[in-house]
């Protein structure tokens, strides 16, 4: 006797062929608690922004996309999932899971590939609202405000760009960081206001000012904040 795999259809039933049974697979990959769906806060493009040398296992997303994870997080910050067909390493400061447990739900959402706001977790909604102000920066006869401390402003150049940033989210290094030396960064909460000196570097971050203590900020966690 030969076994075959059949799928029904809405107007009768058909042999499966190999590209239903792994679409199958995948379909019911969704149904395992261990797989989560999260949605991407930011646009990523690993080439440009990845503190990695090889960015050749990172998936490439777009803000909104929805993405299949598997397991947790590794020692380096990533999770491994699928998106758009493709599969690799996503960093875990640029997305937040989707609070979805159905498996037809999530199956459902994961087909569309881009999240409804209806279903947007609570940091990507107010995302969302906010707009990124055009590129302004204090102009260079602005000094560090009287808000910080004498300390943390006496060792700024005097002709440093000076600018303020207001957190968007709340960051911890020690749970979000991908870097290693996360020592070296500062932790902050939405809404606090971060005063930044010179450009982001290569990897993406800031230094920063915030409360008199000084160190390393994550760009895509803050937005700009006019001075007037």
């Amino acid at each position: 006797m030969i076994g075959l795999d059949v799928y029904l259809y809405p107007d009768g039933i058909r042999v499966a062929d190999p590209d239903d049974i792994i679409r199958w697979e995948k379909e019911r990959e969704l149904y395992d608690p261990h797989v989560r769906l999260f949605v991407a806060l930011f646009p990523y493009n690993p080439s440009l922004m990845s503190p990695n040398p090889n960015t050749s296992e990172e998936l490439p997303f777009q803000r909104g996309q929805v993405i299949k994870v598997y397991g947790d997080k590794d020692a380096d910050g990533f999770y491994h999932g699928e998106c758009a067909g493709r599969f690799g390493y996503i960093p875990s400061n640029m997305v937040a899971e989707i609070p979805v447990y159905d498996g037809d739900l999530k199956l459902e959402l994961f087909q569309q590939g881009f999240l409804p706001e209806a279903y947007s977790p609570p940091e990507s909604r107010a995302l969302s609202s906010i707009t990124a102000p055009s590129s302004i920066t204090a102009p260079s006869s602005i000094t560090a405000p009287s808000s910080m401390s004498s300390e943390a402003s006496s060792s700024v150049p005097d002709d440093v760009k000076v600018r303020r940033m207001v957190a968007i989210f709340d960051y911890d290094p020690w749970e979000s960081s991908p870097n290693l030396d996360m020592e070296d960064e500062l932790p902050f909460k939405t809404g606090d206001i971060i005063y930044v000196f010179g450009e982001m570097d290569s990897d993406g971050f800031y230094y920063g000012d915030l409360h008199g203590c000084r160190g390393l900020i994550p760009s895509n966690y803050v937005e700009a904040l006019p001075w007037n």
